[in-house]
């Protein structure tokens, strides 16, 4: 599901002072530097934008002077600093149940960030990417989200995960080239400049028994977790509920203004006036559900693009096959070939 508006909740800027307080840094001034207001940390229910996040983010890499500060912090991160979902994590009975939790519930911290995953072969393929697909995470940010979901695991595991191959959407930093910080990380150099954000590791992880496993208290942060997500679902934006209905409705049929007017209970002429309210059209809304369906559907890999032209409702195949080369600058085989390149297993 798209929700733009939901943003990031206000803990996610924990790790951000945990780590700038690691390196003998004040937190307080380093909010007086950033424009921030201390008293928004003390509302544990106040959210930012993911453009906040980042800016914020790529602030603090500059203050501290550290080439490498979402690296640095990725490790710092703790099941405490994620709330509920990182409670319901540490409580599953596997790990493959943590990541389908952190999966589930991370809507309750960070709306615009996903975690998917396949197996292929032998190995464990977990992608991270942003649902505004046209954006792209800054590298501070990505590599903390990376670094972090291997120290999850780990600690989760109670053991160092071992890292088959690690590849990143962003370049390397320029600046100074030494590499060596991401192989204290991950025990292995990344590739950069990918097409995508992976992680590899072997399957076998999944079925992991998790070291804190408690079914009693996984039920009580399960219950919490779900409360949490269904209140910010009816606090959803309204752009959120056109997305919401477009993604029910396809492949069954393709609603139109009218149609959803008419599920939404208001006039055509509300719905575009509450759309540009959210700064977006129906139309913007049509193609980001289309594009991010499409992807979905040739990520899997099981579908053909004549399938996938008719489950999105185009006229024809070469119409779908324009309009991805429209939004990701590839043709669809093109996207499919790079997709079964980098899955590959790893030669041993």
């Amino acid at each position: 599901m798209i929700n733009h508006n939901h943003g990031v909740s206000i803990s996610m800027l924990y790790p951000i002072m945990k780590t700038l307080v690691n390196k003998g840094y004040e937190s307080n001034a380093f909010f007086e530097h950033a424009g921030l207001d201390p008293a928004m940390m003390q509302n544990p229910e106040a959210r930012i934008s993911v453009e906040e996040l980042e800016r914020i983010m790529q602030y603090a890499a500059q203050y501290s002077n550290d080439l490498y500060f979402g690296l640095n912090q990725g490790q710092l991160l703790d099941f405490a600093d994620l709330g509920l979902p990182g409670y319901v994590m540490m409580h599953s009975k596997k790990i493959g149940d943590a990541l389908a939790a952190y999966q589930r519930y991370n809507i309750i911290l960070y709306s615009g960030f996903n975690l998917s995953w396949d197996v292929s072969g032998e190995d464990l393929i977990l992608q991270l990417s942003l649902q505004k697909l046209e954006k792209q995470m800054s590298r501070h940010c990505v590599e903390d989200m990376a670094v972090s979901i291997v120290y999850l695991i780990s600690k989760l595991a109670n053991r160092r995960v071992e890292l088959k191959e690690v590849r990143f959407s962003h370049q390397a930093p320029a600046v100074s080239g030494d590499l060596s910080p991401y192989v204290g990380m991950f025990g292995i150099v990344p590739q950069f400049g990918d097409t995508r954000t992976v992680l590899r590791m072997h399957k076998d992880i999944l079925e992991q028994p998790v070291l804190y496993s408690d079914a009693r208290m996984l039920r009580v942060f399960e219950t919490m977790a779900q409360e949490s997500k269904d209140t910010l679902h009816s606090s959803q934006p309204f752009s959120g509920k056109v997305s919401r209905w477009m993604m029910e409705s396809l492949p069954t049929f393709f609603p139109t203004l009218q149609h959803t007017a008419e599920h939404l209970s208001v006039s055509i002429r509300t719905l575009q006036s509450r759309l540009r309210e959210e700064n977006t059209t129906y139309n913007e809304i049509s193609v980001q559900v289309r594009m991010e369906l499409a992807l979905r559907y040739l990520q899997k890999g099981t579908y053909s693009l004549g399938d996938i032209a008719y489950a999105l409702h185009f006229s024809e195949q070469s119409a779908f096959q324009s309009a991805f080369k429209r939004w990701t600058g590839q043709t669809p085989g093109q996207y499919r070939a790079d997709l079964k390149q980098h899955v590959q297993p790893a030669p041993q």
